[in-house]
């Protein structure tokens, strides 16, 4: 099959096209496959939110759900299975696009975000998890808080490849690049001749709910002119820091030693209001060495009427202006981002808790 034109325009301007969706029937239904044909799909993001939708809403789990309950297992190890089982079989069916591109042809799955806190449960499950999936195109998904930088460091130097996700503010992304540099100068200290083309990296920005927590503010404060402007304009100076970090002589000398850049990640590109136009956050950040991981609706409708924006190498000035005037108009940003990290983390909690209700429901049916 054909290509879409318009994603694949999209592609050959340096944005990967990942899904950010996965189930047990994309990948038997073969439609996870007519994406990568036909959409120009390249990699899957998961989250619990998109597992707790997949697991609930189908009988393609019984199987092994009756499995595990005949086999007594925590309901904590069940979901372990049932999830890395997806992932695994996304990661084959990947494998091909992984060996055509290094980089991409990766499937994301995320520590239990419960230990978002916890830096040392974090890197423990984060190596359990690249255990038991066993794929070389995995990334184990780490959230970017304040104590997850560490276990992002270690993950990194144990030669885990990792998404850091729920990355809403600059400094936090400046931070998450210098936890992979140090990840990787930390290899190369534990052994001098250490391979590190194989490590891979991304880091998930979020853009949309950018856009609905400042969206609330200005209305309040009475600047709706500058409304739908934040979160692009916010991805857009993180490119510019991506830019600066990885051509910095600390990232040349990782580089002349095999190391890849870690790429930023446009999460959260769905859009959420429906005044702005369906494809904002894909058309105003096409960028070289990207990714954008979007809803299938957004990949969709791109590919249907999707137009490419500005590049974000010319928006530089025009993005700072902006989020100037947004904290101008009285938005506080620094408390802006705090309570973006904060519900993202609790939404991914309570998609995890579901989760693990749903399950622990049809083991007691299933046994």
């Amino acid at each position: 099959m054909a290509q879409n034109e318009k994603l694949a325009e999209l592609s050959s301007a340096g944005v990967a096209v990942w899904l950010d969706d996965l189930s047990r029937d994309r990948i038997r239904s073969g439609n996870l496959q007519s994406l990568v044909d036909e959409y120009s799909v390249v990699g899957v993001t998961t989250n619990p939110t998109i597992f707790a939708a997949a697991i609930s809403g189908s009988e393609s789990y019984d199987d092994q759900l009756h499995a595990l309950a005949v086999r007594e297992v925590s309901v904590e190890e069940a979901l372990r299975t049932i999830t890395a089982a997806d992932v695994r079989d996304a990661c084959d069916l990947l494998a091909p696009v992984a060996q055509r591109q290094p980089g991409d042809g990766r499937v994301s799955l995320e520590v239990a975000p419960g230990l978002a806190h916890d830096t040392d449960a974090t890197a423990a499950e984060a190596a359990h998890l690249w255990w038991l999936v066993d794929r070389p195109n995995l990334f184990i998904k780490i959230p970017a808080t304040q104590e997850g930088l560490a276990a992002i460091t270690t993950s990194i130097a144990r030669g885990i490849s990792v998404n850091v996700t729920l990355i809403f503010s600059l400094e936090r992304y400046r931070a998450v690049m210098d936890a992979y540099l140090s990840g990787l100068e930390q290899r190369l200290a534990d052994d001098a001749d250490a391979d590190l083309s194989g490590i891979a990296s991304v880091a998930s920005f979020f853009v949309s709910r950018v856009d609905t927590e400042i969206d609330k503010r200005l209305e309040k404060a009475g600047a709706d002119h500058l409304k739908g402007k934040a979160a692009l304009a916010n991805a857009q100076l993180a490119y510019q820091a991506y830019e600066e970090v990885f051509s910095s002589d600390r990232w040349k000398a990782l580089e002349a030693k095999g190391a890849r850049p870690q790429r930023p990640l446009w999460a959260s590109t769905g859009v959420k209001n429906p005044e702005y136009t369906d494809t904002l956050y894909v058309s105003e950040l096409i960028a070289p060495g990207t990714v954008n991981t979007m809803p299938e609706k957004t990949m969709k409708a791109y590919a249907d009427h999707g137009e490419a924006g500005t590049p974000v190498q010319k928006t530089y000035d025009d993005a700072a202006a902006t989020m100037q005037a947004i904290a101008d108009a009285g938005v506080d940003l620094d408390d802006v981002f705090r309570v973006l990290e904060d519900e993202g983390v609790q939404k991914f909690v309570d998609s995890w808790d579901e989760l693990t209700a749903s399950v622990r429901e049809q083991l007691e049916d299933k046994a």
